[in-house]
């Protein structure tokens, strides 16, 4: 399963540490990660993936992501990478 995960927030350190934690307990492979920081406010989009025989639940790590995202003082959210597309798509 393709997972695309975003952090947006003020800029702290161990954001990326601390979620890239998270998505290792939880076998989550990173694909790709961008992020910038401008006037001290954060932003993160990561790309993700976990192996079919992957017993992470998606349910359990959104809620996961949003209490540390909750830690930080950042909006962290994780969703299927089909309905990420399907939501951005231009034209």
């Amino acid at each position: 399963m393709k997972l695309v995960i975003t952090v947006i927030g003020l800029d702290r350190v161990g954001i990326i540490a601390a979620v890239s934690a998270v998505l290792a307990k939880n076998q989550v492979n990173i694909l790709s990660i961008n992020q910038n920081i401008m006037d001290g406010f954060f932003n993160m989009v990561l790309m993700g993936e976990t192996s079919a025989q992957s017993a992470t639940n998606l349910e359990a790590l959104q809620e996961e992501l949003s209490v540390l995202g909750n830690e930080l003082g950042v909006e962290i959210r994780a969703q299927h990478a089909e309905i990420f597309y399907s939501m951005h798509r231009i034209g």
